[in-house]
């Protein structure tokens, strides 16, 4: 596994981003480079886009058929506490294969709590059950995985326990290799959240 540490800034003067965009009741005032930007993707320049195509794909050309993947006995959905993303998306190929594209999942609950606030291995433990009830949901298991992108907020702290906990919890599932596997130290969207994981999972159908 390869670490590195990556740190995040949003704020709009660290960016270079305008800051006269700002929004005005139901309606959004854009500097004139976000116009710009908004204006090549197809999308109104002065209001809120409403649901509109910006696809720009080869005439005649055929797409792979997405769906959204759901677990809402153990996790809600990210849309209903303002994130723009989906837990998790099917893609199924032609000749059969299909990939679960598993979003950064974390130790939350069914509504969206924060669970295990300040206990690392716990949360760790939640977050493969999150992740483990995805792939059921499709069908899939570990033995499906084939790559996993982990999160941590302190690698020097945690890295040992997190190193432990998986050993564990895929031995005891019998991986035999183990998914290949990259980690990351970054701040995750939540300060009491320590850990969070991606997953890519390939089947036949």
């Amino acid at each position: 596994m390869t670490w590195c540490s990556i740190h995040c800034r949003t704020g709009v003067e660290e960016v270079g981003v305008s800051k006269s965009s700002k929004k005005v009741g139901p309606k959004a005032i854009y500097s004139d480079a976000e116009k710009v930007e908004r204006a090549a993707l197809g999308l109104p320049a002065d209001a809120p886009a409403s649901p509109v195509s910006i696809q720009r794909g080869k005439k005649g050309r055929g797409r792979v058929s997405k769906t959204a993947i759901h677990a809402p006995d153990v996790l809600n959905e990210a849309r209903e506490y303002g994130s723009a993303f989906t837990r998790g998306m099917r893609v199924d190929l032609p000749g059969g294969v299909t990939h679960l594209l598993l979003s950064g999942t974390a130790s939350v609950g069914p509504s969206g709590e924060t669970l295990y606030p300040g206990d690392f291995r716990a949360q760790l433990w939640r977050t493969y059950h999150n992740l483990t009830r995805l792939l059921e949901s499709e069908g899939a298991t570990w033995h499906d995985v084939v790559r996993t992108t982990c999160y941590l907020r302190d690698i020097e702290r945690d890295y040992q326990e997190f190193n432990q906990v998986r050993n564990e919890f895929f031995r005891a599932l019998g991986l035999d290799p183990f998914p290949a596997s990259t980690g990351i130290q970054a701040r995750i969207c939540r300060s009491d959240l320590l850990v969070e994981i991606e997953a890519q999972a390939i089947l036949l159908r």
